[in-house]
């Protein structure tokens, strides 16, 4: 194989790892901190590729239509944890299943509605809209490159936030013991509702950015949630490090596998979750 090839495999690979990463340390931070089984974080990855195909006409701007989106998303997730995730932290993960489940017809009977089922697409900006030359024949997207650096840049502001500030260390109290974060005065509430608002918007993030080089259709969520579990499964739930290995191993898994055993590739990542769960099936890092 061409050495330009690969080096535009490993590209792909370690793009599509950042974007997974984006949906599945929302989805890890949800289950880490606040104990919840969200099935429905598909939806919210969903949501973020219908809000850019939205809003794209109106906005004109990539950037106005991702902050826009984000504000909206977050609103949603701030609503949705208020109305019901907030009455589940004391169920079991019976309830917490069947809630997020029925918020995936929702999700799907709300986009049928109001938008239909057709494939949709979301244009390129003008100003990525070129390729960079990787040797004398091959050229790779300008718009992926720039989608590898912003998620690399959420990736470092999200440990920034968890790690060095006085609400991430909230959180990682929380996550170990809700009661004593409540005696110590800390409204907890407020801060799961941020969690799970962070979540979303991380999701629908993920949703938005890669919109302009994936077709927005129905059931798009399904996949990236199935593929997600996998990453948080392998990295460690609860560990947003955990998630940012995983995505890379399980991106460089699905993509070599379709280059060089294509008849095989769906089980990749699957092959792979198995084994680092013979080896620890806690996952490769702890929370």
């Amino acid at each position: 194989m061409d050495l330009s090839l690969i080096l535009i495999q490993a590209l792909n690979a370690v793009q599509y790892g950042l974007l997974l990463f984006l949906v599945a340390s929302g989805l890890t931070l949800i289950f880490g901190v606040m104990g919840v089984i969200n099935l429905a974080h598909g939806s919210f990855y969903m949501m973020g590729a219908y809000l850019a195909f939205s809003l794209a006409p109106l906005t004109g701007n990539l950037l106005a239509t991702i902050i826009v989106g984000l504000v909206l998303s977050a609103l949603i997730g701030g609503l949705l944890e208020w109305a019901l995730f907030s009455h589940l932290y004391r169920r079991n993960h019976l309830q917490q299943v069947l809630l997020t489940y029925g918020l995936i017809l929702i999700f799907e009977s709300l986009r049928s509605s109001f938008i239909g089922d057709e494939v949709h697409s979301v244009p390129v900006p003008g100003w990525l809209d070129f390729s960079v030359p990787l040797g004398s024949v091959m050229a790779y997207p300008a718009y992926r490159l720039f989608m590898s650096v912003v998620c690399l840049l959420v990736a470092l502001g999200l440990y920034l936030l968890i790690q060095r500030t006085r609400l991430g260390s909230q959180i990682r109290a929380g996550a170990s013991n809700r009661d004593m974060v409540q005696i110590l005065g800390i409204n907890i509430d407020w801060v799961y509702r941020l969690v799970f608002a962070l979540g979303v918007a991380l999701a629908a993030f993920a949703g938005m950015i890669n919109s302009p080089v994936t077709a927005v259709a129905p059931g798009m969520g399904t996949q990236m949630l199935i593929v997600s579990f996998v990453v948080v499964i392998v990295g460690g739930i609860g560990s947003v490090w955990g998630a940012l290995v995983a995505s890379q191993l399980i991106a460089f898994a699905d993509t070599f596998g379709k280059v060089f055993v294509p008849d095989y590739a769906g089980m990749a990542i699957y092959v792979v979750m198995a084994i680092v769960l013979l080896w620890r099936p806690e996952g490769l890092f702890k929370s």
